[in-house]
């Protein structure tokens, strides 16, 4: 099972969806032509707003940073999170509006806590570039790398409950063999959450 699938299968038909950091809207696409959701995507970079509105999608420039106040409580049935929440400024801050927004929210991160990250680390003495952490470090839009127990402790620090959660190898694919040692063998990991 993939990402996207894994995605669809947590979005109820007809849902509205937020999906901040929407890139090029792929996965917004997919959700409104198979689960017929009602939505927007929020993203910064201009050329992936092109994108998002040559597929017809709903999107909003803004700059998550800056802070979500526009959205009201409960105002969305799914907030969603794919690989962007370790490239904002203040991810904690983030989270708690995450939350707030949707009624659930599905967070997609990359673990730093992978086994080949900790390898590099060890053996070569400089930051890893892996599957799921492409760039050199100083290329790389990541300013807040965590492990997969970091997130899910500030998760308890926030009250807020992870519902479910997915791991998935290094090809993006979930693999129930992680689910023991999730956090050295997971390369990334879907979250379903909610307060």
């Amino acid at each position: 099972m993939k990402t996207e699938t894994v995605i669809e299968s947590w979005v109820r038909d007809g849902s509205s969806i937020l999906d901040l950091g929407c890139g090029d809207g792929s996965i917004l696409e997919a959700l409104r032509s198979n689960k017929s959701v009602q939505g927007y995507g929020i993203e910064i970079d201009r050329k992936n707003i092109k994108s998002c509105l040559e597929k017809s999608l709903e999107v909003i420039e803004q700059n998550i940073d800056e802070g979500l106040s526009n959205f009201l409580d409960k105002s969305f049935d799914t907030v969603l999170v794919s690989q962007t929440i370790q490239v904002l400024k203040n991810p904690k801050q983030a989270l708690e509006e995450i939350t707030r927004i949707g009624h659930q929210s599905i967070i997609v991160i990359p673990n730093f806590g992978h086994w080949k990250s900790r390898l590099t680390l060890f053996l070569e003495g400089k930051m890893p570039v892996t599957e799921s952490l492409p760039e050199k470090w100083y290329e790389t839009q990541n300013i807040h790398l965590c492990t997969l127990t970091d997130f899910e402790n500030l998760c308890a620090e926030l009250n807020i409950v992870i519902e479910e959660k997915k791991i998935l190898d290094s090809k993006g694919t979930v693999s129930t063999l992680f689910s023991t040692w999730s956090n050295l063998l997971g390369s990334s990991v879907i979250y379903r959450l909610s307060r």
